[in-house]
């Protein structure tokens, strides 16, 4: 049973597993995944916890205190940039490593803001994984190549990540599935064919993303979405 901390006092610091192995909490919503990570790099690293999605990610955290918390982007109940919030709000010594599917700007971006010390895609092997649990848990920053130039250019004010953040983010799932589909030049048809959604369905979430975005047409959409640089 984890000791609740006093109000006000500092809460206890990650600490290194006695065989020096690295500490890690596993957080992704697809459990075969979870699997083949932890046979892939579980006798390297100490996993000291699961989750599947942001409320049972933020308790397992904070409960078994790891030193690198292994983030899929996205989760159930807010995605993994929630999760980050929760916890360095609670306890800012805990580091965190997205491992996504998505290489999309605005997880990258949204991801980092909320803290997370590194960004790699899931395509990496085993041992980078483990490589990068090292290095972010000894304090380095860690990118697969492409991602780190996006995050250089972004920071850099080529990109304004407030600006994607805040905009994007007045999107649901399913309308920013249809943007990036449009703004790939998708036709109405063709979007829902590939959503498995009716051209009516389409037509109303087109309309809801452009009164969101404040936008008067597709042709104005595409180039928002083209200088964000989500497509």
């Amino acid at each position: 049973m984890t000791t609740p901390t006093p109000e006000g006092a500092a809460a206890p610091g990650p600490a290194p597993a006695a065989d020096g192995k690295k500490r890690v909490v596993l957080v992704d919503d697809h459990a075969m995944f979870r699997t083949g990570v932890r046979t892939e790099i579980g006798d390297q690293v100490d996993i000291v916890g699961e989750a599947g999605d942001v409320d049972s990610a933020v308790k397992v955290v904070l409960a078994t205190l790891p030193e690198v918390v292994l983030l899929d982007v996205h989760l159930p109940g807010g995605g993994g940039a929630e999760v980050c919030r929760q916890v360095l709000d609670r306890n800012p010594d805990i580091k965190f490593l997205a491992l996504s599917v998505s290489d999309l700007p605005e997880d990258v971006i949204g991801v980092i803001r909320a803290g997370a010390r590194g960004y790699v895609t899931k395509t990496i092997t085993g041992q980078e994984i483990v490589d990068g649990v090292r290095r972010i848990a000894e304090g380095d920053a860690v990118f697969s190549p492409r991602l780190a130039g996006f995050v250089l250019d972004a920071f850099a004010g080529a990109v304004d990540p407030g600006t994607v953040d805040e905009e994007f983010d007045r999107l649901t799932q399913r309308e920013r599935e249809v943007l990036r589909l449009i703004a790939r030049g998708y036709a109405y048809k063709e979007v829902a064919k590939e959503l498995f959604i009716s051209v009516k369905t389409v037509e109303t979430h087109v309309s809801s993303v452009l009164r969101k975005l404040q936008l008067s047409n597709r042709y104005e959409l595409t180039r928002w979405a083209t200088d964000r640089r989500l497509v």
